[in-house]
């Protein structure tokens, strides 16, 4: 989990520290996609696993990003059963798409992300894969899986498929004519590999026009580069320095209580 803290307050009663500091950085990650604009009005979801349980946070099924706090949160089991919190039901096409991934990656994703932001939607509906052609988008090398659209995820059997077309290396996965979902351990993690694809998938986009426009051909790393700049993503020699596993992580806090501290309540 991040590490840090809730600066505004001890966890409400009713929270236990570890669950508390889950809900502050989850709804962290709500507010951050709502002001990058990767939002699709009340739809999409991103879930977080409580550390030491089998309990999951998501979003209430109505509520805007905008009005996503810690407190207002829902908690489930992995089978979809609300625990506690909400007034209003949990997405059932989001249960099925984040705990497919959840339940099979128990030791690793326990954050997990999905959005229909423009640059990844736009690329999912390209009969085309990702191109790792950038310094940033280098850390995708060989972990990014393609699921092809099946129609609204309502379906429990297409878990399995999902699970499958992720893999078992790959933190990022690319829903074909639908969007994308990237994954880490915790939050600040997911996020960041959320706002390296959104910006790579964003330039080769561009990249792609202004080649078919131009006849000049697309410059691509070598594998052997590729692997090399994955590696020291991967490794942290990218963070050298740092007082933060993710670097841009407590900057994001202050731009949030700076814009609104509401969202720690």
């Amino acid at each position: 989990m991040s590490e840090v803290l809730d600066i505004h307050g001890e966890a409400p009663v009713q929270f236990s520290e570890s669950e508390w500091q889950a809900r502050v950085d989850l709804a962290a990650c709500y507010r951050l996609v709502d002001y990058y604009g990767w939002t699709d009005q009340v739809y999409n979801h991103i879930t977080l696993r409580i550390p030491g349980t089998d309990h999951l946070l998501i979003n209430e099924f109505g509520l805007r990003y905008d009005e996503i706090t810690a407190s207002n949160l829902i908690k489930i089991d992995i089978d979809g059963n609300q625990v506690d919190g909400g007034e209003r039901p949990v997405n059932l096409a989001g249960y099925t798409i984040h705990s497919a991934v959840h339940a099979a990656r128990p030791d690793d994703l326990h954050c997990v992300l999905h959005t229909h932001s423009d640059n990844a939607v736009a690329l999912s509906c390209l009969d085309c894969d990702f191109m790792p052609i950038t310094q940033t988008g280098c850390r995708f090398e060989g972990r990014v899986g393609y699921h092809d659209f099946e129609g609204i995820a309502l379906d429990l059997e297409e878990r399995e498929r999902l699970v499958a077309d992720l893999g078992t290396e790959n933190h990022t996965l690319i829903l074909r004519n639908h969007g994308v979902l990237t994954a880490g351990e915790d939050v600040p993690t997911a996020f960041q590999r959320l706002y390296s694809f959104e910006q790579a998938a964003g330039i080769q986009l561009r990249v792609m026009a202004a080649s078919g426009a131009s006849g000049v051909p697309i410059r691509k790393p070598s594998h052997n580069v590729l692997r090399h700049t994955r590696e020291q993503f991967e490794g942290g020699e990218a963070r050298a320095g740092a007082t933060s596993a993710i670097p841009s992580w407590p900057g994001y806090l202050r731009l949030l209580d700076d814009r609104d501290p509401a969202w720690r309540q």
